[in-house]
C-alpha cells in the first residue's frame, strides 16, 4: 500500500492491508480486515469496521499513529487477566470454548438477531456448569434490547448464569441505560455509549453505568484512554475491537498502565480469528496474557494480505481518515 504523504511526513514508512477469516460469525461479520502502519515504535493497527464513516474511523487512525510513532506507557503489571469470549453458539460449543481458554471469567454474547432468550439462557447455563460456581460470568447485548426487553431479559439470564458480574451495553440510549440501572440489581457496563459517543464521559456524568468498557482504537489511543479513565472515576474493563495481536497489544498496554484493574479484560479474542500477523499470538494462558509487543511476521503478513480490491478500498479509507485528521 501507498503511505499518504501526510503520514510519511510524520514518520510512517510502511503500510499493508490484511484480511483474516473468523472462526465463527461474530459481531455479524465473518472476515476481519485492517491496515498495519509502521513507524519508529513499530507496527500498529488501523482496523475500523466497515460501517464506520471517515469521521468515526479517524479516531482509530489517531490511535494507530500514536502506537506506531511513540513508545507505549510504562506498565504497572506484567500480565493482564482476561475473560473467555463466548460467541452466539450452541451450549456444547460454548462449553468447549470456555474450557479451552483457561479463564475464570467469561463474557457471553446474547441478544443476537435470530436467537431466542431461551437459547441465550441455555448458553449461559452451560458456561456456568463448565466453569463452576466461583467463576465470573458477564453478558454483552451490544445495545440490542429495548428498555422493556432488557427489564424482562436480565433477570432470566441472571438466574441462568447463577449470578452475573455485569451486563454490557444492554440498551442503546443513555436515557434507557440510566432508567435500567435504577430498576435492576445487576451492574451495567457501557461500551457503545463510550466508544461511539462524541462525549465518552457523558455516561459517567449521567450515572448510567457502573463500569466503562474502553477500546483503544475507537477512543483514539492508549494515552487518551488513560486520561478518560482518570476523569470518569469509574472502574474500567479494557476490551479489544476484534483485532489481530498487533491491535490487541495496544489494549494490553492500556490495561497494563491503568492504576487499578479490578476486572478481567476482554482481550483474549485472537482465538476468534483463523490466523494472525505476529510471531507470537497474544492468547490467554491460564486466564491472563503477558504484557508484550509481539513482532510482526513478514511471511504471515504476506499470507494474509488483502485482495487487490480490498486493498484499494483500505487505501481510500486511509486517505480519507488522514485528510480528516489533517483538517
Amino acid at each position: 500500500m501507498r503511505v499518504p504523504a501526510a503520514l510519511r511526513a510524520l514518520g510512517i514508512d510502511g503500510a499493508a492491508a490484511w484480511s483474516i477469516p473468523m472462526t465463527t460469525r461474530f459481531r455479524r461479520i465473518t472476515v476481519r480486515e485492517g491496515v498495519l502502519l509502521h513507524g519508529p515504535a513499530g507496527w500498529a493497527e488501523f482496523s475500523p469496521f466497515a460501517d464506520y464513516d471517515a469521521g468515526e474511523s479517524s479516531a482509530w487512525l489517531r490511535a494507530a499513529l500514536e502506537d506506531a510513532l511513540h513508545e507505549r506507557p510504562a506498565p504497572r503489571r506484567g500480565r493482564v487477566p482476561v475473560n473467555a469470549t463466548i460467541p452466539v453458539v450452541a451450549p456444547e460449543q460454548a462449553r468447549r470454548i470456555a474450557a479451552s481458554l483457561g479463564a475464570r471469567t467469561a463474557k457471553v454474547k446474547v441478544a443476537d438477531p435470530g436467537t431466542s432468550l431461551d437459547a441465550d439462557a441455555e448458553r449461559l447455563a452451560a458456561v456456568r456448569e463448565e466453569l463452576g460456581p466461583d467463576a465470573r460470568i458477564r453478558i454483552d447485548a451490544n445495545a440490542a434490547w429495548t428498555l422493556p426487553e432488557a427489564l424482562a431479559a436480565i433477570p432470566v439470564l441472571d438466574r441462568a448464569a447463577g449470578g452475573l458480574e455485569y451486563v454490557e451495553q444492554p440498551v442503546a440510549s443513555l436515557e434507557d441505560m440510566a432508567a435500567l440501572r435504577r430498576r435492576v440489581g445487576v451492574p451495567l457496563a457501557a461500551d457503545e455509549l463510550v466508544r461511539r459517543a462524541e462525549d465518552p464521559l457523558r455516561v459517567a456524568r449521567a450515572g448510567a453505568a457502573d463500569l466503562l468498557v474502553m477500546k483503544v482504537q475507537p477512543l483514539g489511543g492508549v494515552r487518551r484512554c488513560l486520561q478518560l479513565a482518570q476523569e470518569a472515576g469509574l472502574p474500567v474493563v479494557v476490551s479489544s475491537a476484534l483485532e489481530s495481536s498487533v491491535g490487541i497489544g495496544a489494549g494490553i498496554a492500556l490495561a497494563a498502565a491503568l492504576p487499578e484493574l479490578p476486572s478481567a479484560c476482554g482481550l483474549a479474542t485472537a482465538s476468534l480469528l483463523t490466523g494472525d500477523l505476529t510471531e507470537q499470538t497474544l492468547r490467554s494462558e491460564a486466564g491472563s496474557i503477558p504484557v508484550t509487543r509481539p513482532a510482526v511476521d513478514p511471511e504471515l503478513l504476506a499470507r494474509h494480505a488483502a485482495s487487490a480490491v480490498r486493498a484499494r478500498s483500505w487505501q481510500r479509507r486511509l486517505e480519507e481518515c488522514t485528510a480528516r485528521l489533517a483538517a
